[in-house]
């Protein structure tokens, strides 16, 4: 059910994408730590992103991935996400969106959220040193919530798929200090009547080549009414190799 939810909202997009004959270009970023010895742990993440721009059509697709293990706990992180969205510009700073997102996250409560949305955006800032772009649609969203346990492995409330019209909107800045260092932070929220789902990625990015550079990143996703025995609040710090696509 959830994938042909997915299929029918993103091929229309991706139908697109296909047939433009455009350059593409982004960056892919990865981070690994690995510890051994007397603790053994491993954690892992990866993320992408590529755009193109035809005319008045602006297309981005991208990915994510996290995941984290001990040989305390077990798996403790295991998430993937994806993303398409397509922008019409109106005019220079003006311009309508389509988005598609979609995630799986073992450790949220939700087997899966997915999310359509459309609306207007607006480039507030566009120079070559400062970019500030922000957006506000409405959508739809269905989820899948997870069974509910309590410490004695009981189940207490059995998972439930559901769907519910939400608010979109995301803030996008991207300031450069120098030549080589930028920093850049990505915040989004997704609001309904049963949780609104809040994220915030700030990164410092150092660039070491014309193609490599190092990012620092600290995320922050909150949801303000998750499923019974998970917390509201997750964060993320890492430290992640950057390739720059051009």
């Amino acid at each position: 059910m959830r994938a042909s939810i997915l299929a029918a909202a993103a091929l229309p997009a991706l139908f697109t994408l296909s047939s433009a004959h455009a350059e593409w270009t982004g960056k892919g970023e990865a981070g690994l730590v690995i510890a051994s010895g007397n603790t053994e742990t491993t954690t892992a993440n990866a993320k992408f992103q590529l755009a193109s721009e035809i005319d008045k059509w602006k297309h981005q697709f991208g990915g994510s991935g996290l995941y984290a293990s001990s040989d305390e706990e077990g798996t403790t992180a295991r998430r993937w996400a994806a993303f398409e969205q397509s922008d019409y510009n109106f005019s220079p700073r003006t311009f309508w969106f389509g988005a598609v997102r979609y995630e799986v996250d073992d450790f949220s409560g939700f087997e899966y959220q997915a999310v359509v949305s459309s609306g207007l955006g607006r480039k507030f800032i566009d120079t070559d040193v400062t970019k500030f772009t922000g957006t506000a649609g409405v959508g739809y969203k269905f989820f899948e919530t997870s069974d509910a346990f309590d410490d004695a492995g009981v189940l207490i409330l059995p998972g439930d798929t559901d769907s519910e019209v939400v608010f979109r909107g995301t803030l996008d800045y991207d300031h450069k200090f120098t030549a080589t260092t930028s920093l850049l932070d990505k915040f989004v929220v997704e609001a309904g009547a049963d949780n609104t789902f809040l994220q915030n990625e700030l990164a410092l990015q150092v660039k070491m080549t014309d193609l490599l550079a190092l990012a620092v990143g600290y995320s922050v996703r909150h949801n303000t009414d998750p499923p019974v025995g998970f917390e509201k609040t997750d964060t993320l710090t890492t430290i992640n190799l950057v390739y720059e696509i051009k």
